[in-house]
């Protein structure tokens, strides 16, 4: 008994506490939680089913998946697939099954990381979902799509939830000034460096709005302004998955931007990849992949930019290299677009690969001995350098019984249109040949 009175209990971290405990609650994800939307009408419907969440961190998820359960009365299981194996599965199927008998309550599993578990584990929930013993809500930060199994993704209605919007993370402040942090007055530009570092993640937020509370609770202060932010507190990174989905969708962006010669653009997804801790060098290898893909042979000179920009890169290291990385990034954003060679290339190869293998012809080849040179190899071959222009005007090289495909067509920009008046005149010396 004595005990008792010198125990405290620890205290809930700022964003437990605040955790919704209905669905008003809940801020952000309006596009599903408003009036006539698919997870309003689904509560409303009064029969829970079986879905996957997916959205970045901090949005949600575990919220509305423990919502669903105090909605429809039902046993919440909780499992990690960091975690849990299918033991752990099976156990959570026995608990479910005594749920059933002994308490006349149906099961929610909600599965955090969904996407970590992998075909066998995801097989062995396969059977007590389509059994109806449990509902199953997923939580994942992948594209269900490449890390959900078919059959399991076939039975699961997929919700994509949203990054929080800056005028919903001030709601979110508001509440938590209200409700647990009424003694701290943030400045308008502290609250949007908060609002900034925490990138749409409601739980970052609410932990760097617990961060401020035990800093100035420190330095005896109650008003927060941006300088005690940056200098008493540490910020990381913005949330960046280097592995993911928001990996992927800001590489694609940065090459579009390229593309579309937009070099604010462009330079803006590439910082941004940058400083959410991206490696340099593979952005390194995809520029110079941009050059050849998206400019070509348009300015050969942003082949030569890339180049040099990445093996800048490995002579400097960061944060000094990445300068020359960025400013190869504005170049190719601004130079001349062709995609011609890329276009002729992928063109020519998939011709081999559904081609016959064509004899190369006689007078293309080699005739290093006398027997080839009786066999005709090499005969009547014309030496471009000795003929008008460098040019063997009406010459063939390609198989025997093979027609010109055409597969380069260089486009009326940048150095290509040179090269297309080029390729006009030789033709037309081709012509002339064939008509003599």
């Amino acid at each position: 008994m004595m005990d008792d009175l010198f125990k405290t209990e620890p205290r809930a971290p700022l964003a437990e506490a605040l955790r919704p405990k209905t669905l008003d609650e809940v801020i952000g994800q309006q596009h599903l939680l408003g009036e006539g939307k698919p997870l309003r009408l689904a509560f409303q419907a009064g029969k829970p089913h079986s879905m996957i969440l997916w959205g970045p961190p901090g949005v949600g998820k575990t919220t509305l998946a423990r919502l669903t359960a105090n909605a429809f009365d039902a046993e919440f299981i909780a499992l990690s697939a960091v975690f849990a194996g299918v033991k752990d599965i099976r156990a959570a199927m026995e608990q479910a099954q005594q749920n059933l008998d002994r308490l006349g309550k149906h099961t929610l599993l909600f599965v955090d990381e969904i996407h970590r578990f992998n075909k066998s584990q995801q097989d062995a929930l396969l059977p007590f979902v389509e059994s109806g013993l449990v509902t199953f809500i997923g939580a994942t930060t992948e594209n269900p799509s490449f890390e959900v199994n078919s059959a399991l993704l076939s039975r699961a209605q997929v919700y994509v939830l949203k990054s929080l919007t800056e005028d919903e993370m001030r709601q979110l402040l508001v509440k938590a000034q209200k409700e647990a942090l009424p003694h701290l007055k943030f400045e308008d530009a502290a609250a949007d460096t908060l609002i900034g570092y925490a990138d749409g993640d409601a739980r970052r937020f609410l932990n760097l709005l617990e961060q401020a509370d035990n800093a100035a609770s420190s330095a005896g202060i109650r008003k927060i302004d941006a300088k005690f932010v940056e200098n008493a507190m540490t910020l990381n990174a913005r949330r960046f998955d280097k592995g993911g989905d928001n990996f992927y969708d800001q590489i694609s962006a940065l090459h579009k931007s390229v593309r579309g010669s937009n070099p604010d653009g462009a330079l803006y997804w590439f910082c941004r990849m940058i400083d959410g801790g991206a490696d340099p060098r593979y952005l390194a290898r995809r520029i110079v992949r941009m050059a050849w893909e998206d400019i070509g042979l348009a300015d050969p000179r942003a082949l030569t930019m890339a180049n040099d920009a990445a093996a800048t890169y490995e002579r400097l290291g960061s944060p000094e290299g990445e300068l020359a990385l960025g400013q190869a990034v504005i170049y190719l954003a601004i130079a001349a677009k062709s995609n011609a060679g890329y276009n002729a290339f992928n063109q020519a190869m998939a011709f081999v690969k559904r081609d016959k293998s064509r004899e190369v012809p006689v007078h293309l080849r080699n005739a290093p001995t006398k027997l080839m040179k009786e066999l005709g190899y090499g005969h009547e071959y014309r030496y471009a350098h000795d003929e008008p222009h460098a040019y063997a005007a009406g010459e063939s090289y390609l198989p025997d019984g093979m027609a010109e495909p055409g597969w380069y067509q260089p486009v009326p920009r940048g150095l290509e249109s040179k090269i297309a008046d080029k390729l006009a005149f030789l033709r037309s010396l081709d012509d002339d040949a064939r008509k003599g």
